[in-house]
C-alpha cells in the first residue's frame, strides 16, 4: 500500500497527476524507481497520442557569443505553453546543448540532456508532464572566423526567447563591439523585414518563375499590349526582387537607406572592410497548418 507521503514525492518527482501516481505505486509494490519508470512508460503513451495534434506555438531561442551563434524552435500547442516555466526551462538548456556545427535537428534530439535521457527524450516526459504535443522543429548554427555572430530575438518572453529569432554572420576586422552593434540592428531589420536571400543569385529560379507568370497574365488581363509586357514584367521582378533580398532591401531601421548602403557606411567608419555572409530567421510557427474547429461544440462533446 502506498503512502500520502510517497504518492506526494512521486508526484513532485515527475510532475505526473496524483491518481497516476498512486497508481503506479500500487504496480509497482511502492518500489519509488519502478514507479517513475512506469509513469515514464505511460507518458510515452500518452505523447504517442498527443503528436498527431498540431504545433505552431512555442519558443523560438537565439543566442550569440563572439563568433558563433545557435538558434532553435521548439513548438507546442497553445501560446500558454511558452509562458510555462518547465517549458521554458527546458528550451534554454536545449539551446545551450546545441554543439559546435550541428544544424540538423535529428542530431539535436540525440544529444544527452541528462545523464538519463536524450533530449528528445526528455521533451516527451515533457509532453506527459505538460498534457500538449510538443515538437523540436528546427535548428540553426552560424560561425565566422573572423568578426562576430550577433543575435536578436524579436517578442521576447524572457531573456533569449520569444517569436522571432535572428542570427547575422559579419566577417571583418573591425572593433567587435561596433561590428556586434551593426550586426544587431541588422538582425533587428531582418526580423521585420522577412529578406528570402541574401544577394540575387540565391534566389529560387522557379520563385522568380512563378511571381514572372503572375504579372504577366495580371499585366494581359488588364489590358495592356503584349509588346509592353515583357518589359513591364521585368519592371515588377526587379522591384521584387528589392523587396526580398537582404542587401537590395530599404533599411528599415531609417526608413530609406539600401541595406548594402548601410554596410558600406560602415566600413567607411570603422576602417575595415565589412562581408555580411549570412543570415537566419525563424518565426515561431511559420508554415506550420493548423486547423481551425468550433471550440464550443468541442468543450461541449468533452463535458457532456
Amino acid at each position: 500500500m502506498s503512502s500520502a507521503a510517497q504518492i506526494k514525492d512521486l508526484r513532485e518527482r515527475t510532475g505526473a497527476g496524483m491518481m497516476d501516481c498512486k497508481k503506479a505505486l500500487l504496480e509497482s509494490d511502492g518500489d519509488m524507481e519502478k514507479a517513475i519508470e512506469w509513469l515514464r512508460v505511460k507518458g510515452l503513451s500518452k505523447a504517442a497520442k498527443k503528436s498527431s495534434r498540431a504545433a505552431a506555438e512555442g519558443l523560438v531561442a537565439c543566442k550569440s557569443s563572439g563568433q558563433s551563434g545557435v538558434m532553435v524552435e521548439i513548438n507546442a500547442e497553445t501560446d500558454f505553453v511558452a509562458k510555462n516555466d518547465s517549458f521554458q526551462a527546458y528550451v534554454k538548456k536545449v539551446l545551450s546543448l546545441i554543439p559546435a556545427g550541428v544544424a540538423d535537428i535529428e542530431a539535436l534530439k540525440s544529444v544527452a540532456y541528462s545523464d538519463q535521457r536524450s533530449v528528445a527524450e526528455e521533451l516527451t516526459n515533457l509532453i506527459s508532464v505538460i498534457g500538449e504535443n510538443m515538437v523540436l522543429r528546427r535548428v540553426a548554427e552560424m560561425a565566422v572566423n573572423k568578426g562576430v555572430v550577433s543575435s536578436y530575438v524579436h517578442g521576447a518572453v524572457s531573456p533569449e526567447m520569444g517569436r522571432i529569432g535572428v542570427l547575422v554572420a559579419l566577417e571583418s576586422e573591425a572593433d567587435q563591439d561596433k561590428l556586434r552593434e551593426l550586426g544587431e540592428m541588422i538582425a533587428m531589420h531582418i526580423a521585420a523585414a522577412r529578406p528570402v536571400a541574401l544577394v540575387r543569385e540565391d534566389v529560387s529560379q522557379d520563385l522568380i518563375d512563378k511571381e514572372r507568370e503572375v504579372y504577366r497574365q495580371n499585366a494581359l488581363e488588364s489590358g495592356k499590349k503584349e509588346e509592353f509586357v515583357d518589359k513591364m514584367v521585368d519592371g515588377r521582378i526587379n522591384k521584387y526582387l528589392q523587396e526580398i533580398v537582404l542587401l537590395d532591401q530599404t533599411y528599415m531601421i531609417d526608413g530609406k537607406s539600401i541595406v548594402r548602403d548601410v554596410i558600406a557606411q560602415a566600413e567607411k567608419d570603422l576602417g575595415s572592410s565589412i562581408k555580411l555572409v549570412g543570415f537566419e530567421r525563424f518565426e515561431l510557427g511559420e508554415g506550420i497548418e493548423v486547423e481551425t474547429g468550433d471550440f464550443a461544440a468541442e468543450v461541449s462533446s468533452i463535458v457532456s
